[in-house]
Parts: C-alpha cells; sequence; structure tokens
C-alpha cells in the first residue's frame, strides 16, 4: 500500500501548502543522523527546485557532524533561526515530538513529516506515516507528486536516509515501496558502491577502539534476552573517540543469538553532563516495542530502535530494562 493511500489527506494538505507558500524554514531534531539530514537536504532541494525561498537550520552545536555524513552539502543552510521565521512556513523533518528542535516558531504555520509511530502531531497540518520505512520516503514521495527532477544530489540525499534506517534494508520497516525508491534513486544516479563506502567504511581508528571496549564488557541477562554493554566517560577520553562514534555499536550486541533487546549506555563527555547517560535500544522482531520502553523515561522511537537519556546508576538501569522487557515478554 503506498503513501497516496494510506494519508491522501494529509499529504494532499502538504501538496497545497508546498506549492501555495512562498518562505519556508527547514528543521530536523537534535543529534540528526542519517534519516533526518538526507530529508533535510533533500527537502531543500525540492524547494530549490520550486522557486521558494528556504532555508535549512541545524543550529552551531551541532557542528561537527558524524564523519560518514561529512560529504554533505549544506546549500542555503543557517545556524541562527530568521528574523522573518513568524512569516515563514516551518517544516518540521523527521521529529517526533516538538521539543527535538529547541526552534521558536511562534504562531508560525507548521508542516510535521514524519514516520515515527508515536509522533505527538503537533503541526499544524501532520503528514504522519508510520508505514513509511523513513522520512525520506515521505519526502521522495512528495517530489514526485511535485512532479520536481529527481536529480542526483537530491537522490543522495535521499537514499542516506533510506540506506541508514532501514538498517542497510535489514530492519523490518523495509517494504516493497523502499525498494521501489532505491531503483528509483539508483536510475537517477546513486553510487550504490561509493555511498556505502562513505556511509559504513573509512573508519576511523578510535571507533575500532570504542567498539572493542563496548564488546569487552558485553553482558547477557534472562537468559539471553537482554543483551546491554557500557561505555564511560574514560572509554572516550582514553580512545580519543567522538561520542557519535557509537553508531552501529548496537548492531553487533542486536545480533548476537537469542537476543530480543539490546542496550547500549553511553556516558555523556560533556562538562555540564556527569552523570548522564543516553540509552540506546534495539529489538530483533516484534515481540518487544522498545519504543515503549523509552518513554517510561521521556524518550521515544520506533518500535525496534529507540532511546532515552537518564541518570539512573548502571544497576539500577539493567534493572529497568529487564522489568520493562520481561513485562512485554510475559515474565
Amino acid at each position: 500500500m503506498t503513501i497516496a493511500e494510506t494519508t491522501a489527506s494529509t499529504r494532499d494538505e502538504v501538496l497545497v501548502a508546498l506549492r501555495g507558500g512562498e518562505r519556508f524554514l527547514l528543521v530536523t531534531h537534535e543529534n540528526p543522523d542519517g534519516d533526518a539530514l538526507g530529508s533535510l537536504v533533500a527537502m531543500q532541494g525540492v524547494m530549490h527546485a520550486l522557486g521558494k525561498d528556504s532555508v535549512m537550520f541545524i543550529g552551531r552545536d551541532e557542528f561537527p557532524l558524524p564523519y560518514e555524513y561529512a560529504f554533505f552539502q549544506f546549500e542555503g543552510l543557517v545556524s541562527e533561526v530568521p528574523a522573518d521565521v513568524a512569516q515563514r512556513t516551518i517544516v518540521f523533518l523527521d521529529c517526533g515530538n516538538f521539543d527535538r528542535n529547541a526552534v521558536e516558531v511562534g504562531d508560525a504555520p507548521i508542516l510535521n513529516l514524519d514516520h515515527h509511530h508515536d509522533n505527538t502531531h503537533f503541526g499544524t497540518i501532520n503528514h504522519v506515516v508510520p508505514e513509511a520505512s523513513c522520512t525520506a520516503e515521505i519526502v521522495w514521495d512528495l517530489l514526485r507528486a511535485l512532479d520536481v527532477p529527481l536529480t542526483a544530489h537530491i537522490a543522495e540525499a535521499l537514499y542516506v536516509g533510506l540506506v541508514t534506517d532501514t538498517g542497510r534494508f535489514m530492519y523490518e520497516n523495509t517494504g516493497p515501496a523502499a525498494h521501489a525508491m532505491a531503483a528509483d534513486l539508483i536510475e537517477a544516479g546513486v553510487d550504490v558502491h561509493d555511498m556505502y563506502r562513505r556511509l559504513y567504511e573509512g573508519v576511523p581508528e578510535p571507533k575500532l577502539a570504542l567498539l572493542t571496549r563496548a564488546l569487552s564488557r558485553v553482558q547477557r541477562f534472562d537468559g539471553g534476552r537482554l543483551t546491554f554493554a557500557r561505555l564511560t566517560r574514560e572509554d572516550f577520553l582514553e580512545t580519543g573517540a567522538e561520542e557519535s562514534y557509537t553508531e552501529g555499536i548496537i548492531d553487533h550486541l542486536r545480533a548476537v543469538e537469542g537476543t530480543k533487546v539490546a542496550a547500549l549506555a553511553r556516558e555523556l563527555t560533556g562538562d555540564d553532563r556527569g552523570g548522564a547517560s543516553k540509552v540506546s535500544l534495539r529489538a530483533t522482531d516484534g515481540a518487544v516495542d522498545v519504543s515503549r520502553i523509552a518513554r517510561v523515561q521521556a524518550g521515544g522511537g520506533h518500535r525496534q530502535a529507540a532511546g532515552f537519556a537518564t541518570e539512573m546508576a548502571p544497576d539500577e538501569l539493567v534493572a529497568f530494562l529487564r522489568r520493562e522487557v520481561s513485562a512485554q515478554l510475559g515474565g
């Protein structure tokens, strides 16, 4: 079933707003990932093709971006909210809730384009499509409806969103539309081999060292249903690794036989973040909805990929995760 068939009403409203508006501000969530950045850059390309006055906003504190996204070209990027923000239509991309971006929009109209099933529908128009594999898939669908040419620049940005949010087409959110989209993007000029090398190879040595430390601390609980690892502030300092270098570590935990939920906790390294950790969760199948676990701690995400921040001690955190996983699996 296509996006058009499942959300025809909101899709049409978004198309009207994009065609009729003149000035736009494009934003995405804090700590942007591949889908967030890819959707942002691709939507900017769509706005440019439509002849709109459009700018992208990413706060200064988000830079430098993770090394795998350094090749993005952010034409039309600002790190200060435009003075005329109240006169612009704000397009939120891949934001599950309003608080995931600190932009003060006042009474400006908001287009909320997202695929998180727990999206809080904070927009003036909420085009939320949980069936979509990624927000980039929603942007791709809108592009086609607007008859915007699929340039190589837009196609590459969309492919980053698609391949990263589907776990290289491994996650259960990978439906027929995701593969049809991939074929369309490749036909438009995406070099798949080059893209994979940019995203998944050229690994900095400190990232390898961090992975080694995480794997050396793997713990398994409740017959292996929960696979857990933790990284400390000292691990980052001693290896010289950046916080973003944890990307992909949890997939190693998720792959262990018998795992239902994988969890990676990492202490935050900022001077003002003593004792706080960020916890990433992954589910191996539909038996556990990890977004439910994350929401208990004011986090969120997808059924199979979610996260939250916490100040719980490691033992307390493990006890919480074991309890929540057991509650969903029935003991």
